[in-house]
């Protein structure tokens, strides 16, 4: 219950130290972020690859972006799983202290905005707490939440593809981490258009 106060005169990271400093003023930027991983339990699984975008005054910002795969070859071997996409791969590369530093100085203080954000945002927080670092600091916006508020509807979960739909968002049958990151970005912007946010 008080592991707030005794985390009040630890010895954070550089790195972690400049990503604080940035919250000191609001951002007008969101990043649309798609965690690509092998589960949804952020102490068992581990993070693939980001892609993210970068969205400003209502247009995505295409060269405003981030895609990384991590490398997580340890994990892969020890489950028995194929590292047959990290190998085939023509994106960048980082082993994953070296990724999350790179998405936190990307990401900043911006308003962070995905499909069930929340599972993404604990398992970044997850391998954060292993750097010794804070939880992420951004506020996060979650694209199922603003279409159920939107309609006012509160018994009904949607998928990312159900609600792509819905908005006339075009679906690929190929979706790296970018493509997804893309596509919500696109249904972001409906969204908050019909929502009113700025």
């Amino acid at each position: 219950m008080l592991d707030w106060l005794k985390n009040m005169t630890k010895e954070y990271p550089e790195f972690w130290k400049e990503y604080t400093s940035k919250f000191e003023k609001k951002s007008n930027r969101y990043v649309i972020i798609s965690t690509e991983k092998t589960g949804l339990n952020p102490n068992k699984d581990v993070i693939l690859s980001f892609g993210c975008f970068g969205v400003v005054n209502d247009s995505i910002l295409i060269g405003d972006n981030f895609e990384v795969v991590l490398l997580q070859y340890k994990y892969l071997h020890d489950n028995g799983l194929s590292n047959e996409f990290i190998v085939e791969s023509k994106l960048e590369k980082l082993g994953e202290p070296e990724a999350l530093k790179a998405l936190l100085k990307y990401i900043g203080n911006a308003t962070l905005v995905g499909y069930r954000i929340d599972t993404d945002v604990e398992i970044v927080n997850t391998a954060l707490e292993k750097l010794e670092c804070g939880r992420l600091k951004n506020e996060p916006l979650d694209l199922e939440i603003m279409h159920r508020r939107l309609h006012d509807i509160n018994d009904k979960q949607f998928t990312l593809d159900e609600l792509c739909t819905l908005y006339k968002v075009p679906i690929s049958d190929r979706n790296s981490a970018s493509e997804e990151a893309y596509k919500m970005g696109l249904l972001f912007l409906k969204l908050k258009s019909r929502l009113g946010l700025k």
